[in-house]
């Protein structure tokens, strides 16, 4: 099966590279498959053979999710439309990176960075920008020298040595003109700036008793529709994993939270409606909606959740 492979693919460089790898998210709906951590950090990963299938909204879960957890949301696939994703080359879907296998590898494992962005209008490149004027400066080329030059205007000139990106064909020509190198690398594990909406979600899931208490103890609250867990908790300097159910369905998703909470350095809890224990399943406390509410600070909870 080609899915099952290619997540093979993906958990073996990851390994390769010495990320600890959390086990496959296998319940549905879901946002992600693994999640990995390492020297770059936390890693959320889609894969998929085709990114085209990457939807908007499982997108905006990857983006919120990298933004509360401090992690790098990234899609792994083989195909775009009907062509193979390239070697060294990094794709956007809906405005998260996505590469293939291949390009992971040569980053994680060679530390080689991809060098080009692929869009529909063709592959593009970033820019040394303050390297291009120094290289400009020595050669005693002003904006509108270097214009003429390549064909272009004076204010193109002034935007690549102020960080505007440019086509492959036209840094291959600046670079021939200087004789140097002026492509920057693609950092794919970069922290990028994100610009969140507030998820149509959210209202929903604090109206919800036991996430409304939880509220109610200080905690911050981010709500995902289409992971293993509702909640992404946060209080003071600890992040929490939380679900709700019924204890007949509980079982396995606790137990994947909690690998999932070792994995992002996170603690993880079940609130049960038809329960009145306590217990753990691995990391993951399991408690009834009665022994939450009987808690009153974020502290209390905190105090009960494995680390």
């Amino acid at each position: 099966m080609v899915q099952e492979r290619l997540i093979q693919t993906v958990i073996s460089i990851l390994l390769t590279a010495g990320y600890d790898v959390s086990e496959r998210c296998l319940l549905r709906p879901r946002s992600f498959d693994l999640l990995a951590s390492g020297k770059k950090g936390l890693v959320i990963i889609k894969i998929v053979s085709q990114i085209d299938s990457v939807s908007e909204e499982i997108a905006f879960d990857l983006e919120a999710m990298g933004h509360h957890l401090r992690a790098v949301p990234i899609i792994i696939g083989e195909r775009a439309r009907d062509a193979p994703l390239e070697r060294s080359a990094v794709y956007l879907r809906y405005g998260l990176f996505a590469v293939a296998p291949s390009t992971l590898y040569d980053y994680l494992v060679e530390g080689v960075p991809p060098l080009v962005y692929a869009s529909p209008g063709g592959l593009y490149v970033g820019i040394d920008g303050i390297r291009l004027r120094e290289m400009r400066e020595r050669q005693n080329l002003s904006l509108g020298d270097l214009a003429h030059i390549l064909g272009v205007s004076r204010r193109t000139i002034s935007k690549y040595e102020s960080g505007m990106g440019t086509t492959l064909e036209m840094a291959l020509k600046l670079e021939e003109l200087f004789d140097e190198a002026i492509v920057q690398p693609i950092d794919l594990f970069i922290d990028r700036p994100h610009d969140l909406q507030e998820s149509i979600y959210q209202n929903e899931i604090e109206a919800a008793s036991p996430a409304g208490h939880l509220k109610e103890m200080g905690l911050e609250l981010h709500p995902f529709r289409r992971a293993p867990f509702q909640l992404v908790a946060l209080f003071e300097k600890n992040t929490i994993f939380a679900c709700f159910g019924t204890a007949q369905k509980t079982v396995k998703r606790a137990a994947l939270i909690g690998n999932l909470s070792q994995i992002a350095h996170a603690r993880s809890l079940c609130i049960l409606s038809d329960y009145d224990k306590e217990k753990k399943i691995g990391k993951t406390l399991v408690i009834g909606e009665e022994k939450l509410y009987s808690l009153e600070e974020g502290s209390d909870l905190i105090n009960l959740i494995p680390e």
